[in-house]
């Protein structure tokens, strides 16, 4: 077995974590240090568990809360690291909009898993997206998955990273300690 990766996020660093639902990104998370800030729209969800209708009816409040979570939080100090598939265009346009505008670099961590794994992640904990819904993430991550892969860097994202599950399992995010001056 390879030694474990680290990721260290500079003071000001806003790292997305993103990939497929059931990618994994929700348990590479779990091993960030403790203390740094993780934005997951589970967060959100959590916090609404008592509605009283099925997830689909309030998703979009869902959603619409995480991203202004990201945008309140980016304004703060300290590195941050958003949870996020970030499959479409205009969630991606959002995040490098975001860090130019709090001036921040965005790094992206991309973690590469086929459908069937993603699939596999989703059963092993316990909640499986829609079928529609996850073959739109599926079509609409295979071209972007082809760019990165070819270590194109999106237009206002500072670097990209891909990593397969098995790494992602060993991949530990933690922010970079500051050495007095």
């Amino acid at each position: 077995m390879s030694e474990p990766t680290v990721i260290e996020l500079g003071p000001r660093d806003l790292l997305v974590v993103a990939g497929l639902p059931g990618a994994g990104k929700t348990t590479m998370l779990g091993h960030a240090a403790p203390g740094l800030v993780v934005l997951d729209s589970d967060q959100v969800r959590a916090r609404l568990a008592a509605v009283p209708l099925p997830y689909r009816c309030y998703r979009p409040v869902v959603h619409a809360w995480h991203r202004a979570r990201v945008v309140r939080r980016a304004l703060a100090a300290g590195p941050i690291v958003v949870h996020e598939p970030s499959t479409r265009a205009s969630t991606r346009a959002l995040l490098a909009l975001v860090g130019v505008l709090s001036g921040r670099p965005v790094r992206l961590l991309f973690l590469d898993v086929t459908a069937a794994e993603a699939l596999a992640g989703q059963r092993s904990r316990g909640r499986i997206v829609r079928p529609r819904s996850f073959a739109r993430h599926v079509r609409r991550a295979g071209k972007w998955r082809t760019e990165l892969l070819a270590s194109r860097v999106p237009a206002g994202w500072s670097s990209v990273q891909v990593i397969d599950r098995t790494r992602a399992a060993r991949t530990r995010v933690v922010a970079k300690l500051l050495v007095g001056c």
